[in-house]
């Protein structure tokens, strides 16, 4: 997709008809209601490949390198089972298109690692339903839009926990209405102002490019987003044929196609179906036949398919015909616009190769927990304040979705504690919220804490207040690690919520909202769990099957 093509205010959703039956299906326009913006794109994937073949051949392990590769890395990037691919290394590097991580002017913060001093990785995933090409245009259909400004329809944070024991993807609801950030497009230098009233999330591609996404979301979620991965409609058809098909299951035969034109066109028997091609597609753009019509059922059935697609391809499928490798990869790097910190196929690989870590069984989807709006905002969703907040805290501090226990390989903590009266311990007062400002006199009564507990040489520190959702330690470096678990265990302060932190140079207690009121620290349990508002699927699920609404059956 050019630089072009994301170009436009993007103001207003636009709406859309659907394409006739076999043109891929565009969904009507419009989340709930109808008419919001245009219904959703692909993810993850690959996409149409260019013109001409490689004029020289690679040996034959180079090329099975390359298509374990691309299957990996273009799938959601959840995979991660290949070799460096390194085939037309110039060449392939050359496909891919670079835009600048972010268009905000908020910067994103720095990660804090763990004790292991690992820190995690995000990624996110963005959709795009541009019809710039003749690939595009034929799938999507909807011709009124082609050439026109595209929407970030498919939108998927992909968290890799810093001990890269799993990984937790959480989807935003193309029809999330939220304020944009101010963002400034990196070509024209135009610069589109910070929204005023709330705006359908899909938009946010049209205000410079796929950084204002990133923006976006950061904005919304404070999660920092080390990376992003773009793909169009023509990825999914590329990948699902690649792999052969991708089983997927539904609980009655649905015909995604209404009396009044919307639907995909999709068309399946009850049962498990495996789906390819043009058909793989219409799966995950249908809305209209799945659940209750909305773009939270079409989540659902993209969570399903990617979890599918991972376990086809960690169950070894075969994909070995060199013709096909070659224009898979062809394809795959045709169709990827990435941040310029994953410019070339070498550092997609090394991601893919962190990636790979993480195993089936411990891969999280959820959706982002959310309730509907009212008023003009009607068949829209907002963030369920408390509930999305938690799923965005847990991914903030490397929490698994999935509810187990990390298996960190955090090494035997050998520095052992000095005497309480000799540790020095900063306490601040972090207990600040986006509504509410900082508990007064915190500090010092959790220095009083301290104090009491033998602790003479806690102080407090007034200069720092920036607010933290949950109180934690910091300590700079290993020789200190077992004086700043120490101040934990007497606090009743879990040790996960203490880390190694570049940014401060002794250890400092923060204490977070989560400890607003006098009396001793509320750890609960309850805290570490997912809400069952996010709809959290195990990878490893081979029985989850689409509901069909009964107005779409056959």
């Amino acid at each position: 997709m050019g630089r072009s093509s994301v170009r436009g205010e993007g103001t207003r959703p636009r709406g859309r008809h659907d394409g006739p039956p076999g043109s891929g299906g565009a969904e009507a326009a419009g989340g709930r209601s109808g008419q919001g913006s245009r219904s959703g794109a692909a993810p993850a994937g690959t996409g149409p490949g260019r013109a001409g073949r490689p004029s020289r051949r690679a040996p034959k392990s180079g090329k099975r390198r390359v298509l374990r590769w691309v299957a990996t890395v273009l799938a959601l990037l959840i995979l991660g089972t290949g070799g460096a691919g390194y085939l037309y290394y110039k060449h392939l590097n050359g496909n891919i298109r670079k835009e600048d991580l972010t268009l905000g002017d908020k910067q994103m913060a720095d990660h804090k690692a763990n004790a292991a001093g690992q820190t995690p990785l995000n990624i996110l995933l963005i959709g795009s339903d541009a019809r710039d090409s003749e690939a595009n245009q034929k799938l999507g259909g909807a011709k009124e839009t082609f050439g026109g400004t595209p929407l970030a329809d498919v939108q998927m944070l992909l968290h890799l926990s810093a001990d890269r024991s799993n990984i937790s993807v959480v989807s935003m609801p193309r029809d999330t209405m939220l304020k944009m950030p101010k963002c400034t497009d990196p070509d024209s230098g135009k610069v589109y102002a910070a929204s005023t009233v709330d705006v359908q999330t899909n938009e946010s591609l049209g205000r410079g490019g796929p950084g204002c996404t990133v923006a976006a979301w950061y904005e919304l979620t404070g999660i920092t987003i080390d990376h992003f991965m773009m793909i169009d409609f023509a990825g999914v058809v590329s990948m699902a044929d690649a792999i052969g098909g991708v089983p997927v299951c539904v609980d009655a035969n649905i015909h995604s196609r209404g009396s009044d034109g919307k639907g995909s066109g999709l068309k399946l028997k009850e049962g498990t179906t495996s789906v390819k091609g043009k058909q793989a597609l219409q799966w995950l753009r249908t809305r209209y036949g799945f659940e209750d019509n909305t773009d939270l059922g079409r989540t659902k059935a993209q969570h399903q398919y990617l979890n599918s697609m991972v376990r086809q391809l960690r169950k070894g499928t075969k994909l070995t015909d060199p013709g096909k490798l070659m224009s898979l990869a062809e394809a795959a790097t045709s169709a990827l616009t990435v941040d310029k910190g994953l410019d070339t196929v070498k550092k997609l690989y090394d991601l893919a190769e962190e990636l790979k870590k993480a195993p089936t069984d411990r891969i999280t989807m959820t959706t982002m927990p959310n309730v509907y709006g009212t008023g003009q905002f009607s068949g829209r969703v907002y963030p369920k304040a408390d509930e999305a907040e938690q799923v965005f805290r847990m991914i903030r501090e490397d929490i698994p979705l999935d509810g187990k226990a990390s298996k960190r390989k955090t090494p035997v903590v050998t520095d052992k504690a000095a005497p309480d009266d000799e540790i020095s311990v900063s306490v601040r007062n972090a207990t600040g919220t986006d509504t509410l400002g900082p508990a007064q006199g915190r500090a010092s009564t959790v220095k009083e804490l301290l104090t009491d507990a033998g602790f003479t040489r806690a102080s407090v520190d007034s200069q720092n207040t920036e607010p933290a959702a949950r109180t934690g330690l910091l300590y700079p470096s290993s020789d200190l690690e077992g004086d700043a678990q120490a101040v934990a265990k007497a606090l009743g302060i879990p040790v996960a919520q203490v880390k190694k932190s570049t940014e401060v140079s002794g250890i400092v207690l923060a204490v977070g909202a989560d400890w607003r009121e006098d009396g001793a620290y509320p750890a609960k349990a309850a805290d570490e769990k997912t809400p069952e508002s996010a709809n959290p699927l195990n990878g490893a699920d081979e029985k989850a099957c689409m509901h069909v609404n009964p107005n779409y059956t056959w």
